[in-house]
């Protein structure tokens, strides 16, 4: 099966070979790039092999077995840390992705909604107390997310309640970009319909996901990215196999059928999706989550009184005497 994709055009394309000019990512080529990702979907949705395939190794090693007396038991939701160092068109990218297993996984799911809220609320408030002291820690490290990438069941019929929830609560902190998992057990004809079904859903509830031409002063990029707002939701299919042909290396997901390479763009939107999360979009939406989400967050948390009386001073002496132990270590 190739899952449907509307054809990319010569000026997508031609864009995708060189990226995007952005001031952010040019002055970050020598220091590098500090940059955040979420995966949230419920289990069997194919987060691991995404975080593998897009990082092109393996992050997240297979899960082991479940033992059988427990896997009627949905285990709570956790958050799993992965470090990660790739270098992108010549540009040295420190990413760290936070995984969410358990999400969506039980019957209620409120406690996964709070747990998500709060720790991306914890992220703006470090930034918030390290931006209030007197004598900065720069060796500080910013931990807020940048991108959420939420992966959509692929039902065939539009968003669930699950689905609208979660966008709903997350949007006004987080830049959300939604995927269909495993898109290719969707024909051709039902991931079209799938794909209007969840836009018209977006659009009737007004769920705040990710708008690519949030910045529309930029003129060179608005056509790319109404090109791209046509893609929402990205079909994802993704693999741990790399196979040989007359080509070269291909990644493939074999099927007793067939199989699909997963970087043609016909087949499926990873490849356009990769160049947007590590290419020509990261400047965007680290700076949208810089100067639009976090200081929205900045101005109601300060309305409201700040973080709690005598937050972030303690740690001050701390601080310093990290630095002066991290000088002596180098």
């Amino acid at each position: 099966m190739a899952p449907s994709a509307p054809s990319i055009n010569s000026t997508m394309s031609s864009r995708m070979a060189t990226a995007r000019p952005s001031s952010y990512r040019y002055k970050s080529d020598k220091r590098g790039m500090t940059y955040n990702i979420m995966l949230v979907g419920q289990s069997g949705l194919g987060r691991r092999t995404f975080l593998n395939t897009l990082c092109e190794r393996e992050v997240i090693p297979p899960p082991e077995a479940p033992n059988p007396e427990t896997a009627n038991i949905a285990d709570p939701m956790r958050f799993d840390t992965y470090e990660v160092n790739i270098e992108e068109d010549g540009t040295r990218i420190s990413m760290t992705v936070i995984d969410t297993p358990g999400f969506g996984d039980g019957l209620d799911n409120t406690e996964c909604f709070k747990q998500l809220q709060d720790y991306i609320e914890a992220q703006f408030d470090e930034v918030l107390v390290e931006e209030s002291r007197i004598k900065r820690n720069r060796r500080y490290r910013d931990h807020r997310i940048h991108t959420l990438i939420y992966f959509i069941t692929p039902t065939g019929h539009s968003l669930r309640e699950l689905d609208i929830e979660l966008i709903k609560r997350l949007g006004e902190y987080v830049n959300i970009i939604p995927v269909i998992g495993r898109a290719d057990s969707l024909t051709v004809e039902e991931l079209a319909t799938f794909k209007q079904n969840v836009m018209r859903d977006i659009d009737y509830y007004k769920l705040p996901m990710y708008n690519f031409c949030w910045d529309e002063s930029d003129t060179e990029a608005l056509k790319e990215n109404r090109d791209i707002m046509d893609y929402t939701p990205f079909s994802v299919v993704t693999c741990d196999e790399v196979l040989d042909n007359e080509f070269g290396a291909v990644r493939v997901r074999r099927y007793p059928w067939g199989s699909i390479e997963i970087d043609d763009e016909g087949q499926c939107d990873f490849a356009l999706l990769r160049y947007i999360l590590l290419n020509s979009h990261i400047a965007d939406l680290i700076n949208y989550t810089e100067d639009v989400l976090y200081e929205n967050y900045r101005t109601k948390k300060l309305e409201v009184g700040g973080f709690g009386e005598g937050e972030g001073e303690g740690d001050e002496e701390n601080d310093e005497d990290e630095e002066v132990q991290g000088a002596k270590n180098e």
